[in-house]
């Protein structure tokens, strides 16, 4: 398997946002001091008392994305690359998807073509920014 590490950011809004089953989430993250189209934006969230799980990635060409087995079905991600900006849509609410939320992208984030793309299994955090 693959480890990724990946740089985490606040989703917006970024205070708490209070919804009941069964309703849809949507959030929006944007992106500064890189350049944006070039990353793999990826969506973790962290329920209470548990480490962070890794949800779905979106690319610029959506049709790459890759979403949590779990979460397929009612998960989904898209970006407007012209600002930065990536979103998360997370449909029918369950009580087990109270979490916080942040986007993240590959730390080693380049300019170019990823090689040999692969879904994230394994990654280590290595910076939160509040």
């Amino acid at each position: 398997t693959m480890t990724q590490k990946l740089t985490l950011m606040e989703s917006i809004p970024s205070s708490p946002v209070v919804k009941k089953p069964g309703e849809t989430l949507s959030l929006s993250c944007r992106g500064s001091g890189f350049t944006f189209s070039c990353c793999t934006m990826n969506w973790v969230r962290q329920q209470p008392g548990k480490a962070l799980e890794w949800i779905g990635e979106g690319y610029s060409d959506s049709s790459s994305n890759s979403y949590a087995s779990s979460l397929r079905g009612r998960i989904e991600v898209s970006r407007d690359d012209s600002n930065s900006l990536t979103y998360l849509r997370l449909s029918n609410l369950k009580p087990e998807d109270s979490a916080v939320y942040y986007c993240a992208k590959r730390t080693q984030c380049f300019t170019g073509t990823y090689r040999g793309q692969q879904m994230i299994k394994n990654m280590m955090f290595n910076s939160l920014s509040q």
